[in-house]
């Protein structure tokens, strides 16, 4: 097992975690109601995803 022969200096990993982002969710609008919605997930709005209606709202 690796184990670190020196100790990691405090600039060294603030700049390491520095780059742990949360990333913003992408949204699109609805083709049927264009309300924002997450990609590749049925509208909450209205119900339809794919240009089908999948849920009953």
């Amino acid at each position: 097992m690796a184990v670190p022969k020196r100790k990691m200096s405090r600039s060294n990993t603030r700049h390491r975690r520095s780059q742990w982002k949360a990333a913003a969710p992408n949204l699109v609008r609805c083709e049927r109601c264009q309300e924002p919605r997450l990609q590749h997930t049925a509208c909450s709005n209205c119900g339809t995803y794919n240009r089908r209606q999948v849920l009953e709202v």
